[in-house]
């Protein structure tokens, strides 16, 4: 058996095969491609004979792993950031970076990341694609009221029917007014795409097989919690099944508070913010919502906030706990109760 680590860059890709010796474990092969020579890539994997292959879970191995994976006996994704070997050496290389790869594969040290099916990944490229666009129309709405600001003129429904004919009517410069047209077509069609891709996210949503129909049924029943946030949840989780308990999920999504502890001291620290800022973004969001309209959310919140003494901490605790409930929910298959709400 063979085992084969790869450096993979943008341009190009680094190999090294390692196999088991008397001695532990021996070079045998080192090899240097273009990203673009997929031919010569796959000819010389479907050549190897048996392997195992790891990568780093970058954000473009997709392709490199479509290419080999038919040959392979096994292929690994390896978490990048918990492979702190390769970052912090100081003899780094996409030589070196390769032979670490592959002697922790043959190790069986790796820690291995999770690697999305391609539902999830199509998923994912929808709902990103949507936090963008709306974050793109925001940006444009604070740039048009920006600008009435200098003339004293921003109104609150400014981005309705009237306050369209009440900007058409301000006096402004010839280069404001060329400003605020060249926005106003911008705003309208980010606004069209992001219609778009909602009914791309509601078609998407028709084909899905029954376990995630599932769990969008669940998380539907909890109260402030729509179809934006149950797409956020379900894409950026994935496979939620592959959570062994709820400390794992909240881990995930970055919302774990930090803790450091010495000779009997504790110093709590912020939340370690890792994973997706859009799972992040969704929960903080839907736990706004909740605390505002639910009495037993808000008494959370008020609790949390007397603790804290701040209330984006305590904002943050909602969201942690609401991850929780709707991990359990999930996981049991229970409908939210509101009795208890």
């Amino acid at each position: 058996m063979k085992y084969v680590g790869v450096d993979l860059h943008k341009k190009t890709i680094s190999l090294c095969v390692m196999v088991k010796a008397d001695n532990g474990r021996q070079v045998v092969c080192r090899k240097r491609f273009a990203c673009t020579q997929p031919e010569l890539i796959r000819k010389f994997f479907a050549e190897l004979g048996r392997f195992q292959v790891v990568v780093e879970a970058t954000s473009s191995y997709e392709w490199f792993l479509l290419l080999v994976e038919e040959f392979a006996d096994r292929c690994v994704l390896a978490h990048p950031k918990k492979l702190r070997v390769i970052a912090e050496s100081k003899n780094k290389s996409d030589k070196v970076d390769a032979q670490v790869l592959a002697e922790f594969l043959l190790l069986d040290m790796l820690p291995e990341a999770w690697r999305p099916t391609p539902r999830v990944r199509e998923h994912r490229v929808l709902v990103r694609h949507r936090r963008w666009l709306d974050g793109r129309i925001t940006a444009v709405k604070c740039k048009l009221r920006n600008k009435l600001a200098h003339y004293n003129a921003d109104i609150a429904g400014l981005f309705t029917e009237r306050g369209a004919e009440y900007l058409a009517g301000i006096a402004m410069s010839a280069a404001d007014c060329f400003e605020v047209r060249q926005l106003q077509v911008e705003l309208d069609l980010f606004l069209t795409q992001l219609q778009q891709t909602d009914k791309q996210l509601r078609e998407f949503a028709k084909r899905a097989p029954l376990v995630e129909r599932e769990a969008r049924a669940v998380l539907g029943t909890i109260p402030q919690v729509g179809p934006v946030t149950i797409d956020a949840v379900l894409s950026e989780l994935g496979d939620w099944r592959r959570f062994r308990s709820a400390k794992r999920v909240v881990a995930y999504a970055g919302l774990n508070p930090g803790r450091r502890e010495s000779d009997r001291k504790v110093k709590q620290l912020p939340i370690s913010k890792e994973g997706s800022r859009i799972l992040r973004w969704a929960l903080i969001q839907a736990a706004w919502r909740l605390t505002n309209t639910s009495p037993r959310w808000q008494r959370i919140f008020e609790t949390l906030q007397r603790n804290t003494g701040s209330k984006k901490k305590a904002i943050v605790g909602v969201a942690r706990r609401l991850l929780c409930v709707m991990f359990a929910l999930l996981r049991d298959g229970k409908r939210y109760d509101f009795a208890a709400a």
